[in-house]
């Protein structure tokens, strides 16, 4: 097979919700996408925050031992950028070029140079990328790019700032009293319009997104060409994003192009970010580097087993706040582990927002955080119900920390030796704070 190229299409804090997971959010371009490639319905980051999930992604590790374990803009970098796979792929033979949104090298110094990407289409820091206009630069070059494609294979990445907050404001004539509010949170009128307000930033990243396929299409690419469109973890609303419950874990998954991945399959398989690298390695032919810790799912693209892994881990370390947390998840049970006692949420690990400040008016700084959640996803599919001390348990909550544990310790997890400490100069909030938007400088 001809390699082929590969488009990396990510999205910022959008989850599953979407029109191809069955939510009443409308992206006719991504149904269409969906119903030509491969949607994966268990699909989960390997850290619910922007920075690690994104470097799981693109170096095949987790955010402990890639070592971004935060946010690249506050002072955070990997270990290795050699790891970035775009290293690799050009030991195949391709070439590399960024476009946008990237998150995973400081965007004050020259985070294309810094991550080693051959060509650089732009970035979203000068631009409001939250229309739903084509007129963003860094996308007319990407458009130009596959207009123009170079000779050699190459991996184009393009990342888009929707569906971050701020969310674009209510159209004239939208009626917010129609929007189902997702699921950890009550059905207010401040969460419909939040969420709908959501919806619209949704719409907007599915027409520029389609606008990309609809190039590839017409210049003959989409054939040859692997397009991996994800985001980087869930929705930015409480009890999500930055979370470990498949609400923060959970992430869209969808895949079209050559060597399975096409018809239209919806898989239930578990999946995490970091399986995508080497299942890259496997498509193309090329050995694994050493450092991959993730399991390639051609297997189950070409229907040879139902699963590659029967469990998938997930981390917090620092987003706006350090807040260590670590979790196991299988088709059954969503374990998870905070590593400090809380009197009180995280609240700056919490973007600000209508539902936000819906939670702060009735009491939810008050609410300290469990240590420990065992939940049972057969019977408490939102997780809304901590079995952690109940009896009838008690083995799945022993076999859950006793998997967690060895996860860890195979992995070298550095929280084993106690607090984490964050590079120097890294930019931290106060954990009494209430919003991220409260920075203070200083380690930890």
């Amino acid at each position: 097979m001809e390699k082929p190229n590969i488009l990396y299409i990510h999205s910022h804090d959008t989850g599953r919700y979407i029109q191809p997971y069955g939510y009443p959010v409308h992206t006719p371009n991504l149904q269409k996408f969906a119903e030509e490639g491969v949607l994966f319905r268990q699909a989960y980051c390997a850290s619910p925050t922007c920075s690690p999930s994104r470097a799981s992604l693109l170096t095949g590790q987790y955010a402990h031992n890639s070592g971004m374990l935060g946010l690249a803009h506050r002072g955070f970098t990997l270990t290795d950028y050699s790891h970035h796979i775009i290293h690799t792929l050009r030991s195949a033979g391709y070439i590399s070029a960024l476009a946008g949104m990237q998150h995973i090298a400081n965007a004050f110094e020259v985070p294309w140079k810094t991550i080693g990407y051959d060509i650089f289409l732009g970035d979203t820091s000068a631009v409001d990328d939250h229309t739903g206009d084509l007129a963003a630069p860094f996308l007319r070059a990407a458009l130009d790019f596959l207009d123009h494609p170079p000779s050699q294979p190459f991996f184009l990445s393009l990342g888009f700032e929707e569906t971050h907050r701020k969310y674009p404001p209510l159209h004239p004539g939208l009626n917010p009293g129609y929007t189902l509010p997702p699921a950890p949170l009550p059905d207010t009128a401040e969460v419909r319009e939040d969420m709908t307000r959501y919806k619209i930033s949704a719409q907007n990243l599915d027409r520029k997104m389609g606008t990309v396929f609809d190039t590839l299409q017409r210049n003959g690419l989409a054939e040859n060409t692997l397009v991996i469109c994800t985001t980087d973890h869930g929705i930015a609303f409480p009890g999500m994003k930055c979370n470990l419950t498949g609400h923060g874990i959970g992430v869209m998954l969808m895949v079209r192009g050559p060597g399975g991945f096409s018809g239209g399959k919806v898989l239930d398989s578990l999946v995490s970010h970091i399986d995508i690298y080497p299942t890259i390695c496997d498509l193309i032919n090329i050995p694994y580097p050493d450092w991959l810790q993730g399991i390639s799912f051609m297997p189950v693209v070409r229907g040879e087993i139902k699963e590659t892994r029967d469990a998938i881990f997930a981390e917090v370390n620092y987003h706006a706040a350090y807040e260590p947390m670590r979790c196991i998840r299988t088709k059954r049970w969503s374990y998870i582990r905070r590593f400090e006692v809380l009197p009180h949420p995280i609240l700056p690990n919490c973007d600000d927002s209508l539902s936000k400040s819906l939670w702060m008016e009735y009491g939810w700084r008050e609410l300290p955080p469990a240590p420990e959640a065992l939940y049972d996803l057969i019977f408490d599919p939102n997780e809304s119900n901590n079995l952690i001390d109940h009896p009838k348990v008690s083995d799945f909550v022993f076999e859950m920390r006793e998997r967690l544990d060895e996860w860890m310790q195979s992995t070298q997890d550095p929280l084993l030796q106690g607090h984490v400490p964050a590079p120097p100069g890294a930019i931290l909030n106060n954990r009494e704070g209430i919003s991220p938007t409260e920075k203070v400088a200083g380690s930890s």
